[in-house]
């Protein structure tokens, strides 16, 4: 049997595409950093901050003297980014101090949006 060269050229370029294809859906992605964030982070006076969701994609709950609110958060390199009250606002991994909070100062385990706004975990 004789099969013409150009069938046989298409043949295999089909086969060579089909493999490639295979080898970039069976790679595993890696979750971002952000994800180990998941969980609740204490404040003083009854405060948190809890972070749903992963895989980049969180719901950000913030509690604070007025009551909790929710944010979509979007992690961008070692930080999540959300907006609130029209201010882009993002968390990023600090120690106590770094809080800017008297409260927090002896902690080692804290995530910050800004200066005198931390949240930390004891473990």
């Amino acid at each position: 049997m004789h099969i013409p060269r150009l069938a046989l050229i298409a043949v295999i370029a089909g086969v060579v595409a089909l493999a490639g294809c295979q080898d970039r859906a069976a790679t595993p992605v890696a979750p971002p950093a952000t994800d180990a964030w998941l969980g609740q982070w204490n404040g003083p006076e009854g405060t948190f901050l809890r972070l749903a969701g992963g895989g980049g994609q969180y719901e950000v709950t913030i509690r604070n003297l007025d009551g909790p609110r929710t944010f979509p958060g979007k992690a961008a390199g070692e930080r999540i980014e959300f907006e609130r009250d029209g201010v882009k606002e993002s968390l990023r991994a600090t120690d106590g101090a770094e809080t800017g909070m008297k409260w927090l100062s002896e902690k080692k385990n804290c995530l910050t949006v800004r200066a005198g706004e931390g949240y930390c975990r004891d473990a």
